[in-house]
């Protein structure tokens, strides 16, 4: 699963100004200005709180498009009954469940994040994660995107993450006994990068590109809490490491 992420909205437009023109530049300085600034800095942020963040789809690669946090298919009655439940996308079955199948097909998208949170669970009780690239400071996953009209002929475009099964250090960490395997966030090299944005790309070739990836490429720290009363927030020290006496991290092998 990938349900809280850490990202930063400034950043995400790195790959729009990597060969942009001042004048786009300027176009992407324009659509920052809705956000405020504690929405610009994500820490923190939940997917069921539904915040808008940037992404690229397979028609505009190289142009940032903001849309919100879950997933709305176009035939839906209403967001409420069903964006909760769209916030990840299990990368196996992408072309069965038709919340997804047609995104998967011509309307798929990047999404940049720093990292994402994730818990353990120890004797009765959970431990949250900070799971980020060894070797990046931002890193692309994998998304679907769809696009919904609501009863005012507003549109609104949504996301959604896309999962896979969890690697070796995501199945030490993410051991969710209600779960009948570790998931983690689709995350894609910098070649596959385009490649997923490929609008030619036929299904066979796109599910060769829903694979794990290997776990010496992420590292992982315990912080404080993110959920309930203790939770920091969206706050720089969400993401910093603490340490629990009781909890072994030499026993899961993460270091």
């Amino acid at each position: 699963m990938c349900y809280d992420i850490k990202t930063s909205l400034e950043k995400q437009l790195r790959r729009a100004l990597l060969d942009g023109s001042k004048a786009d530049a300027q176009e992407i300085a324009e659509k920052l200005k809705i956000f405020s600034k504690e929405d610009i800095e994500l820490h923190h942020a939940s997917g069921f709180e539904h915040p808008q963040m940037f992404i690229y789809t397979q028609g505009t690669p190289d142009t940032p498009t903001v849309a919100t946090w879950g997933l709305v298919p176009e035939w839906a009655a209403d967001k409420e009954s069903i964006w909760n439940k769209t916030l990840n996308a299990r990368g196996e079955t992408i072309f069965e469940k038709a919340s997804f199948r047609d995104s998967a097909t011509d309307k798929r998208c990047l999404i940049y994040l720093e990292g994402f949170y994730e818990h353990h669970h120890k004797n009765g009780k959970t431990y949250p994660y900070f799971i980020k690239h060894k070797e990046k400071d931002l890193f692309a996953v994998a998304g679907l995107w769809s696009e919904w009209q609501n009863e005012l002929g507003e549109l609104l475009k949504t996301f959604s993450i896309v999962t896979t099964k969890g690697n070796l250090l995501m199945a030490d960490i993410h051991n969710n006994p209600k779960l009948p395997e570790p998931r983690m966030p689709l995350i894609l090299t910098s070649d596959m990068e385009s490649q997923w944005l490929d609008g030619k790309l036929a299904q066979n070739d796109i599910e060769k590109l829903i694979k794990t990836l290997a776990g010496d490429k992420l590292v992982a720290h315990t912080v404080g809490p993110i959920k309930g009363k203790k939770a920091s927030g969206n706050v720089p020290l969400a993401s910093l490491e603490v340490n629990y006496a009781e909890l072994q991290v030499s026993q899961l092998g993460l270091f």
